[in-house]
C-alpha cells in the first residue's frame, strides 16, 4: 500500500486541506500548549471553551451572520436536523397559533432531490401537521422521474402561515443546486414566501456551506450543515437559527405540541453555549482549524471565485464529451451544482473503465451515490484548482481512447 495521498473525489467524509491535518496531529498530542490532546481535553476547560468562541466567531464573521441569529453547535447531522427541525418549529407554531388542529398546521417542502425527499418523509413520520411539498422537480425533468432540475418560480405552491418552509441548497445525490443569482430561474423564489411576517425559511447548506455567500441569509429561520463537506470530519452540525425559533419546547408541550428530546432542543444548546453535553470536541477543533485557514486566505470570496472556475472546467470536460457521445450531463444547464458535478459516461463497460483509469492516476472515489450510480467529482474547498485540472486532463485524455 501507497504512503502518498490520493486526490479524494469523495462526497463525505471529505477532503480535508493537508496543512490542516498536519496541525491537528499536533493537537492530538497538545492542544494549544495545555499538555492535553485534544481528543482528551475536557469540554469544559477554558481553553476549549475559548476555541469553541473562536469557531463561532469565524463562521459569524465569514458569512456576515446578523445578530439576530444564534449560532450552535450539534450532532447528528442533517439527518439529526429532519427530526428537530420538525419538532421545535411545530412546538414554535403551536406557541403562536394555540387553537390550530394538527390538521391545519402544515409543513412546506421543497423536493429537489434526495435528501428534501428524506426531510419531508421525515415530517410525514413525525406526524403534527400536514406536509405540503410545495414543488417537486421530478416532473419536470428530462424522464419526468428523476431530479435532474430547479423548477421554474411558477410552479411552487406556498402554505398562507405554515410551521416551516424547507428547502435543500445543494442535493450533495443528484447534483442540483439553487443558483446565487436572484435573476436565474433556478434561484430560489424568496419573493413568493409569505409576506408581513417572519417567514419560517429551513436550508440546508450540508455540501456548499462556507463555499460562498449565502443569499439573503438573515431571512431565514434555520440554516444548518453537517461538517463533513468543506469544514471537518464527521460529527459535528452547525445551526444558524433566528432567535425567535429559539422556543420553550416544554410551554408548546403542554399546549399539546410534540414532547422534543433535550439535545434536540434549540434553546438547551443556546442556553448552554452548545456545551449541554459533550460535543464532538475533535471535530470542532479542526473545523476551527480550517475556517482559520479559510480567513487567511481571503474567505469566501476567494473560495467563491476558485469553486466557480474549478466547476466551470469540469462542465466544459463534460460538454465536449457529450458532443463525442461519450459524456451525457445528469442535470439540466442552470441547475447544476458547483460542488458535486455529475455525469454518465456512455457505453458498455465505460464507466468502469473511467473509473479504473482515474484509481490508477491516482483520484478515488469518483463514482456516484448508489441509488443514481454514475461519475460524481465532489469539488469542495479543499480540491485545489490543480487538482481539478488534474481531473479535466484525464477527461480529456479518455475521450481520445
Amino acid at each position: 500500500m501507497s504512503d502518498s495521498r490520493v486526490i479524494n473525489f469523495g462526497a463525505g467524509p471529505s477532503v480535508l486541506p493537508d496543512s490542516v491535518l498536519q496541525e491537528a496531529a499536533k493537537g492530538l498530542l497538545n492542544f494549544n500548549g495545555t499538555g492535553i490532546g485534544i481528543a482528551e481535553i475536557s469540554h469544559r476547560s477554558k481553553e476549549f471553551v475559548a476555541f469553541l468562541a473562536e469557531l463561532e466567531g469565524q463562521v459569524r464573521s465569514q458569512l456576515e451572520v446578523p445578530e439576530t441569529h444564534s449560532i450552535l453547535f450539534t450532532q447528528g447531522g442533517a439527518t439529526g436536523q429532519f427530526s428537530a427541525i420538525v419538532l421545535n418549529l411545530l412546538a414554535r407554531h403551536r406557541l403562536l397559533h394555540p387553537d390550530l388542529s394538527n390538521d391545519e398546521r402544515a409543513m412546506d417542502y421543497v423536493v429537489t432531490g434526495s435528501w428534501s425527499k428524506k426531510a419531508a418523509e421525515e415530517a410525514r413520520r413525525l406526524g403534527g401537521g400536514q406536509v405540503n411539498v410545495a414543488v417537486d422537480a421530478r416532473p419536470y425533468s428530462k424522464d419526468g422521474k428523476s431530479f435532474d432540475n430547479i423548477p421554474a418560480h411558477d410552479t411552487y405552491t406556498f402554505s398562507p402561515n405554515p410551521a416551516l418552509i424547507y428547502y435543500c441548497e445543494n442535493e450533495t445525490v443528484d447534483g442540483v443546486e439553487f443558483s446565487n443569482d436572484a435573476s436565474s430561474p433556478a434561484s430560489f423564489p424568496f419573493h413568493l414566501l409569505p409576506q408581513n411576517t417572519l417567514a419560517p425559511l429551513v436550508a440546508d447548506y450540508s455540501s456548499s456551506f462556507m463555499s460562498r455567500p449565502i443569499p439573503r441569509l438573515a431571512d431565514h429561520a434555520i440554516i444548518y450543515a453537517g461538517a463533513q463537506k468543506n469544514i471537518g470530519p464527521a460529527g459535528l452540525t452547525i445551526l444558524i437559527v433566528r432567535k425567535d425559533c429559539i422556543v420553550d419546547v416544554d410551554a408548546a408541550a403542554k399546549l399539546g405540541a410534540m414532547p422534543v428530546p433535550i439535545t434536540m432542543v434549540y434553546k438547551t444548546l443556546a442556553d448552554n453555549n452548545s456545551l449541554y453535553n459533550t460535543p464532538s470536541v475533535l471535530a470542532i477543533y479542526i473545523s476551527g482549524l480550517v475556517l482559520k485557514r479559510s480567513a487567511e486566505l481571503g474567505g469566501l470570496k476567494y473560495y467563491e471565485e476558485v469553486n466557480k472556475r474549478k466547476a466551470e472546467k469540469v462542465y466544459a470536460a463534460i460538454k465536449e464529451g457529450a458532443e463525442k457521445g461519450v459524456y451525457q450531463a445528469k442535470v439540466k444547464e442552470g441547475s447544476g451544482s458547483l460542488m458535486n458535478v455529475v455525469f454518465n459516461v456512455l457505453g458498455e463497460g465505460a464507466e468502469a473503465k473511467f473509473l479504473s483509469g482515474a484509481e490508477a492516476r491516482g483520484m478515488q472515489a469518483l463514482k456516484g451515490h448508489r441509488s443514481v450510480g454514475g461519475i460524481r467529482a465532489s469539488l469542495y474547498n479543499a480540491i485545489t484548482e490543480q487538482q481539478v485540472d488534474m481531473l479535466v486532463a484525464y477527461m480529456k485524455e479518455f475521450l481520445e481512447q
